[in-house]
């Protein structure tokens, strides 16, 4: 199951979105997202925090953290820090002020954090969820995981995205911390019951698809759809990555049901 699968459910966003402040390319955190997730399903109607307003021409919006307590929340007795949820709140507030500054809408700060807190929320649930399944996160799992994020932000080394990390002001402990946890996510998703995509529902995708295919081309040509056996492995792929990312958020819909959450933003 893809790593960003939900991207809402941002470690390892933090984590490629760290990546990305250093000299390297500066890719979202799905390589582009930002997935995102993403994939950026923020809304970007309403009016921003004061700080938050788009300043001059060229300027970068600066997110409001000033009313972020101590602890966020209590997911079954668990706190989460301010402190943590102002990375991934600051993390998420650049991306979509980069979004917002070709669109021309100023980012929805309220909404937007919100979003973080139950980003936030859903991790610590599939963390738990994780643990008590018995899914444990070794040494090499954490450090595949993060040659893997250092790869796709462009970096040469793992040293190289620690150093990107701490520049963050986060130190290296942290980044396996927050690695560790990611690798549980990504082994719990992965356990979970997705059925393959029939042979039926690839026809319908791929007819969908066909409908929406522009009419002309780049070069005022009339575009022509591939045939379906060209593209079925394809369109397996993004069908299963859909139905992947439905039953992840199914199963933290039913995980939130069950658990004992308290909100303090």
């Amino acid at each position: 199951m893809s790593k960003k699968l939900l991207t809402s459910f941002a470690l390892a966003g933090v984590l490629l979105g760290v990546a990305g402040c250093g000299d390297a390319p500066e890719e979202g955190a799905d390589g582009a997202e930002t997935e995102n997730p993403a994939d950026a399903e923020q809304g970007a109607e309403g009016d921003g925090g004061a700080e938050g307003e788009a300043g001059p021409e060229g300027e970068m919006p600066e997110p409001d953290t000033s009313d972020i307590p101590e602890v966020v929340a209590e997911v079954n007795g668990e706190e989460l820090s301010g402190e943590e949820f102002t990375t991934l709140y600051e993390n998420q507030f650049q991306q979509m002020a980069m979004q917002s500054q070709m669109s021309g809408e100023e980012v929805d700060e309220d909404a937007l954090k919100e979003q973080s807190l139950e980003s936030m929320i859903a991790n610590e649930l599939l963390i738990q969820d994780a643990e008590d399944a018995g899914f444990e996160a070794g040494e090499d799992d954490v450090e595949e995981l993060l040659e893997t994020t250092a790869e796709t932000g462009g970096m040469e080394s793992v040293e190289d995205l620690i150093q990107a990390y701490e520049e963050q002001g986060m130190s290296e402990e942290k980044l396996r911390e927050d690695a560790h946890d990611q690798v549980l996510i990504d082994q719990r998703l992965e356990d979970l019951d997705v059925e393959e995509p029939s042979e039926e529902e690839l026809r319908d995708y791929y007819d969908e698809a066909s409908a929406q295919q522009a009419p002309e081309g780049a070069e005022g040509e009339e575009a022509e759809m591939p045939e379906f056996e060209e593209v079925r492995d394809e369109l397996e792929q993004e069908l299963t990555t859909q139905k992947q990312n439905e039953a992840a958020q199914a199963h933290v819909e039913d995980l939130r049901e069950d658990a004992d959450v308290e909100t303090h933003l």
